[in-house]
């Protein structure tokens, strides 16, 4: 037996054969590796798309999607297309945009319930309604005023029968924020990097605190928003009215409705 191995071990000990089988077991090996490579590459993989066109604020389900296979290298470059179904269903069309039929989910064309702009309105609380403040860079403290920052609103007009005298005050307090939006009704801080010009601030009040704003909007009676420290914005208090006597200047001068209902009127 011994005699047996003894050219196996003769053939082993020379240079060029071990020199061979290297570069034999080396080609073996890249071959291996690229047969698997290419095997991964062009392996099919599902990619959802859109079976119909969904304009904004659609909510994406199931329903709209469906798949076509292609090899993974083929979208490889493409990373804002997004080739998991369970992170499209769910979401809602972008509002700056659309997604046509037959077009696969693109990153930026989606977002979520909590981020869509007018999110806001199905969450008001009952008996409050939706006012908007006009305003500017100047008095949101250039563009310091942010949605969810809690805000007070202070009246400035002249009061006609103290001949003309400056009446300045706080009206209403503990008003949160819910959106900042520019003249096309855009989220102002959107896109974090470049803000938009604010032009109205959207917050809910009590039934009776939007007619008493309405009524002193139509008044011309300028209404100037004030933030506060994060502490403020952060208490639970309710918004309120801060003093009658202001209140009393602008209903003066309005006439009353006598079969008024509001959300906190019993009406007969």
């Amino acid at each position: 037996m011994g005699n047996l191995l003894v050219p196996f071990k003769k053939f082993l000990s020379n240079k060029n054969t071990i020199t061979i089988l290297g570069v034999l077991v080396g080609i073996v090996v890249l071959y291996l590796g690229y047969t698997w490579r290419v095997q991964k590459s062009i392996k099919p993989t599902q990619v959802p798309y859109c079976n119909t066109t969904l304009i904004q604020g659609t909510k994406i389900t199931n329903d709209y999607i469906e798949y076509l296979n292609f090899p993974r290298d083929m979208i490889a470059g493409f990373t804002n297309i997004e080739t998991d179904a369970s992170a499209i269903i769910g979401k809602l069309v972008n509002y700056d945009g659309k997604i046509p039929q037959n077009s696969f989910f693109f990153d930026e064309q989606l977002t979520t319930e909590e981020e869509w702009p007018d999110s806001i309105f199905s969450n008001i609380q009952d008996g409050h309604t939706i006012y908007r403040l006009k305003v500017d860079s100047d008095k949101t403290y250039a563009n310091s005023i942010m949605p969810e920052n809690k805000i007070d609103l202070y009246m400035s007009t002249t009061a006609d029968e103290e001949d003309g005298k400056l009446v300045f005050g706080r009206l209403i307090s503990e008003i949160q924020v819910l959106a900042v939006k520019d003249g096309d009704g855009k989220n102002v801080f959107a896109d974090s990097a470049e803000p938009l010009e604010p032009a109205y601030l959207l917050f809910s009040v009590p039934e009776d605190l939007f007619l008493l704003l309405m009524k002193a909007e139509k008044l011309g009676i300028e209404i100037m928003p004030v933030p506060r420290n994060e502490s403020y914005s952060a208490s639970s208090e309710a918004t309120q009215l801060t003093s009658k006597e202001l209140e009393a200047m602008i209903i003066n001068r309005t006439h009353q409705i006598s079969d008024e209902c509001t959300d906190l009127t019993v009406c007969g």
